[in-house]
């Protein structure tokens, strides 16, 4: 009877679990990424404990598994605005349950140019997250994109001009406070006054500066590398529709190679030009991939009030209808996968990188990113259908935390 039991349970178990099969429970099996082999990993205490390769072939559709997918700049998901009035720690979990089905095993909460005293207060909330049981492990910093940005119509982006302001370090030290020193990456304008000395102070403090929503010169954007800026914001976006084509911001910032440029490659922020060409000058060990998905990504099309502003959900991206300006993305990264490798004709194993191992090393989270020996087991398990990801099953510390079966 016991044995009849047993072979039950084990059954069910294995349907459970569905493909890819899972020798136990922390053994994870799939195609690795990055060669094309099957490959078994055991992972004890929450890290990868070995990595076996066999000769075992994968039931059809072929089952990818990857390191889980790290997305530096987000402005919320499925109806969660980090930079909301209304921001909770359980929004805050239904984000981040919502982004594990999109592969996203770790993402920095992104909070935009708005009324100090929000961004403090939404900075508090996202600290509270950070420390719940549950979620926490996803969050592992926070990224501030302005106040401290270029005014300028198009410069600013979508971003609301009266609250953008000049850089003032005594402020950012009572947002940062605000935030329990959670803040690990900053977007910056390097042209306005007090950039420099500024950005300087970010990174003696360990804060990596982007540069973004921006009208540098050559010259100022060199004096902000030597000050320690290493990234450009979503490079081609966040910039006017109209500049002069030898003198822009996008030229120093491509030309650069102290910086790596975040690109948001949905199909519809950049051109397949302008990816392609940025993925010719930068390549995959300095290009990374983020979404700026908006809080309206996920949800049905339509016209959206958040705050003082009307937004244009299409099912592509959100723009600010009256101006005809693009406000955020619609799509998690996994969407940048398929695309960056339609665009540019680049690997799998490149597209993950951008997506996972560049912004891990970027943002120094040297115990995820990659598969190897000790790394943390996040992973995902995914398939290519007709070019896309599609996430099977995502792992955060070897623990399932979605299956789409």
């Amino acid at each position: 009877m016991k044995t009849i039991i047993s072979i039950i349970a084990t059954l069910l178990l294995s349907t459970i679990l569905g493909t890819p099969r899972i020798k136990n429970l922390n053994d994870i099996q799939g195609i690795l990424y990055s060669d094309k082999e099957t490959v078994s990993l055991k992972i004890v205490d929450g890290k990868i404990a070995g990595i076996n390769r066999i000769e075992t072939t994968i039931d059809n559709p072929k089952i990818y598994i990857a390191p889980g997918l790290i997305d530096i700049q987000i402005n919320g998901y499925m109806g969660v605005d980090f930079s909301g009035p209304d921001l909770t720690v359980e929004g805050i979990r239904k984000a981040t349950k919502a982004l594990w089905k999109a592969g996203v095993t770790s993402y920095f909460p992104t909070i935009i140019t708005s009324d100090i005293g929000r961004i403090k207060k939404n900075f508090a909330v996202l600290a509270q997250a950070m420390e719940d049981p549950e979620i926490g492990k996803s969050i592992p910093g926070f990224h501030l994109e302005g106040p401290y940005i270029s005014p300028v119509k198009g410069f600013r982006g979508a971003h609301l001009e009266k609250y953008i302001r000049k850089p003032d370090w005594d402020e950012f030290k009572e947002i940062q406070k605000a935030a329990k020193n959670h803040i690990k990456l900053i977007t910056v304008a390097p042209e306005i006054e007090g950039a420099i000395p500024f950005i300087r102070n970010c990174a003696k403090n360990g804060i990596v500066v982007s540069l973004g929503h921006h009208n540098g010169s050559a010259e100022q954007i060199q004096q902000a590398v030597d000050a320690g800026a290493r990234m450009a914001t979503h490079l081609g976006n966040g910039c006017a529709n109209q500049i002069d084509r030898h003198h822009n911001p996008i030229w120093p910032q491509l030309s650069n190679d102290r910086i790596i440029p975040s690109i948001i490659a949905d199909g519809f922020h950049l051109t397949k030009e302008e990816v392609r060409s940025f993925y010719k000058v930068k390549g995959a060990s300095k290009t990374i991939l983020v979404s700026d998905a908006l809080d309206l990504a996920g949800l049905p099309p339509g016209e959206y009030i958040r705050g003082e502003r009307k937004l244009l959900l299409t099912p592509n991206v959100v723009k600010l209808p009256e101006e005809n300006v693009l406000a955020g993305a619609a799509s998690p990264i996994s969407k940048c996968i398929g695309v960056i490798m339609e665009f540019t004709q680049c690997s799998l194993a490149d597209a993950v990188r951008m997506a996972s191992t560049n912004p891990a090393d970027m943002l120094s989270l040297r115990n995820r990113g990659r598969i190897e020996y000790g790394k943390r087991g996040d992973l995902i398990l995914f398939t290519m259908e007709n070019g896309e990801m599609v996430i099977q099953k995502t792992f955060i510390t070897g623990k399932l935390v979605y299956s789409k079966n």
